[in-house]
């Protein structure tokens, strides 16, 4: 009789691939944040004033003047905004914001992930890799059960854990993220406590065995 062959389990992935879609498209989708008319060409950041969101426009004048005008573009205010020159928009907005807007606009990989440094790019780094072993212990996981037909966690899915979690927890501190930060704080004590009771049971089991290996060498020989 031929073996029956083991279907294969596309339904997690197909599941995988629909949340994270879903995920994107209410995050940079149509919804995500409001569209305003800015000019074509023009240097734009998005900022937030209290809980309303909005775009601050930098459009370069003449090139025989240099000059740079701005126009604050927010949910509910008045269209087209006032046009500010620089040192209005640097009073009211202050100088770190006209100045992350002039320098995040000039790069399409700062722009993609609102950031305005190679700095914060190495942050960026740091957060993505977290991400990467949290989803692979996910993974892991995941095909270790498929193997097994039945729910099994192995020590290698509380390392990638915790590695995950330590890159996740310093990726919100340096974001200022609190929700990320009480998430990912807890996980860590609880990733490094299984690690411990791990190698404390397998401690346990070498002694265990020890003894067990002794006492069958202490039994005398049958004749």
């Amino acid at each position: 009789m031929s073996t029956p062959r083991k279907r294969t389990k596309w339904e997690p992935a197909a599941l995988m691939a629909l949340v994270l879609g879903l995920g994107l498209w209410i995050a940079f989708g149509p919804a995500g944040k409001p569209v305003f008319p800015v000019s074509p060409g023009a240097l734009t950041q998005d900022v937030r004033i209290g809980q309303t969101r909005g775009v601050l426009e930098a459009t370069p004048g003449a090139p025989e003047t240099a000059d740079i005008s701005f126009r604050l573009w927010i949910k509910g205010g008045p269209t087209p905004p006032p046009t500010w020159s620089r040192a209005d928009a640097e009073r009211i907005l202050g100088q770190g914001v006209v100045q992350d807007t002039l320098n995040s606009s000039h790069n399409r990989v700062f722009r993609a992930l609102n950031i305005t440094s190679w700095v914060n790019l190495v942050w960026v780094g740091i957060g993505l890799l977290g991400q990467v072993a949290f989803s692979g212990r996910m993974l892991l996981q995941w095909i270790t059960s498929e193997k097994s037909r039945k729910s099994v966690i192995t020590e290698s899915f509380w390392w990638f854990s915790l590695i995950g979690g330590v890159l996740l927890f310093s990726y919100f501190v340096f974001r200022q993220d609190p929700i990320g930060i009480l998430g990912q704080a807890s996980g860590i004590v609880i990733y490094a406590r299984n690690i411990r009771l791990l190698r404390k049971q397998a401690r346990r089991s070498e002694r265990e065995q020890d003894r067990a290996l002794d006492r069958d060498s202490a039994q005398p020989a049958s004749e």
